[in-house]
């Protein structure tokens, strides 16, 4: 057996068709970093955390630091030069995937400031402004999110945003509302979609923290995603110069680039809270006796733990597919539709098959199953409801339009 292999089964016991073999040594060695970073820096905070509805900002930043899980020097070895901004796609598959299946709402905070937030700059940005932000963004230096949907505008926001950007001389004058986005709170710099007044396109403008008629209040009472400190963004009269408009955002269809780019990530955040509930049912049942017998030993748990695992292997294995035509350049918001609206079925029902196994433990913060089992109803909405995907799938194999 070859030490990749080996690490491999440490890493990953429940890829049973070894999917991440795909996987460089340093890639798998940088994501045993990671693994090693979670347990050392968010284990020992994530059930208080959660049950406060709070963000351990602290020990996330020891953790990035600690393990510098985009910029790793090992992650860019061998690749062209300038291709710095993004490791492989493969790997970043399988980093979203471990963070889910340690924590949801960890994998989401990432999802949201290393996909939706980063993507808004690399795909958006001129390449001044690609220069100016995204090393900060990589490093997690500076924090952001994504500001599109808003309180009346969530799966339509193709149709129409009412925030709104009207342009005097070289200043842009933003008037709306955001909400639901993640890490508003505390974001450095936040991009916004809003609606131009002049040519109604939507456009894209980079607003810092604290700046005069920006403020942000926090989502209360959420059943789900607990820790993400999802904003409810306020925007009166906020003075944004040209300069700090992201160039190649100048309609929807720009917007969509980004949504698409990064479901694929969703996909893989689907697959490891199936994975996450997996592992911690079946710790679970490893160590519970009823009837004088261990859990593990009944059939009927056998049973449920068999489709779960079977799940696991589904999810993962559309993910290494999805991954290698994203890295070909063979992928679309078809296919990566397909991936979060498949992957986010298979995970609802996953995250309820865990919680039944465990039984009234599994509604507890303290066995694990209980968050993801929570935050299963977040992943299944969020970047696409299933509804949306299914008729963005719908529409291609048609031919018709039923959006309308």
């Amino acid at each position: 057996m070859t030490k990749k292999k080996e690490k491999l089964q440490k890493l990953f016991p429940e890829d049973l068709f070894e999917v991440t073999r795909r996987l460089s040594e340093n890639e798998v060695d940088v994501l045993l970093a990671v693994e090693a970073g979670l347990e050392k820096h968010l284990r020992p905070v994530i059930t208080e955390h959660t049950e406060k509805g709070e963000f351990p900002i602290e020990a996330f930043n020891d953790f990035v630091q600690e393990t510098q899980l985009l910029t790793d020097p090992r992650l860019y070895e061998g690749r062209k030069q300038g291709d710095s901004w993004l490791p492989s796609q493969y790997y970043t598959v399988f980093l979203w995937y471990l963070l889910a299946r340690f924590d949801t709402s960890i994998s989401t905070f990432c999802g949201v400031h290393a996909g939706l937030g980063y993507y808004s700059f690399l795909l958006g940005g001129s390449k001044e402004q690609v220069a100016k932000w995204a090393p900060k963004i990589q490093r997690f230096e500076l924090q952001t999110c994504f500001g599109l949907t808003e309180p009346n505008h969530g799966s339509d926001v193709a149709g129409g945003l009412d925030t709104t950007a009207t342009r005097k001389g070289d200043t842009w004058i933003i008037n709306g509302e955001k909400r639901w986005i993640g890490g508003a709170a505390t974001a450095d710099i936040l991009p916004i979609y809003a609606r131009d007044t002049t040519d109604n396109k939507v456009k894209c403008f980079i607003i810092k923290k604290g700046q005069p008629g920006l403020r942000v209040e926090k989502i209360e009472n959420k059943i789900a995603l607990r820790m993400v400190q999802n904003g409810h963004i306020y925007l009166d009269n906020v003075r944004v110069a040209e300069a700090d408009r992201l160039q190649n955002i100048n309609g929807f269809k720009d917007v969509a680039r980004i949504l698409y780019a990064t479901r694929s990530g969703v996909a893989s955040i689907a697959a490891g809270v199936t994975s996450g509930s997996y592992l911690a049912a079946l710790n679970y049942v490893k160590g519970r006796e009823q009837f004088g017998k261990n859990l593990a030993s009944y059939q009927l748990v056998q049973e449920k733990l068999a489709r779960l695992q079977a799940n696991v292997s589904a999810e993962l294995a559309l993910c290494a597919v999805l991954a290698d035509m994203e890295a070909e350049g063979r992928f679309d918001e078809v296919r990566s539709s397909i991936g979060k609206m498949n992957n986010a079925l298979l995970m609802r029902d996953s995250v309820a098959l865990a919680r039944e196994i465990c039984g009234g433990n599994g509604i507890v913060l303290d066995y694990d199953v209980a968050r993801f089992f929570q935050d299963g109803e977040a992943i299944y909405s969020y970047e696409g409801t299933h509804e949306i995907n299914a008729l963005v799938i719908g529409r291609a194999i048609t031919g018709v339009s039923a959006f309308i």
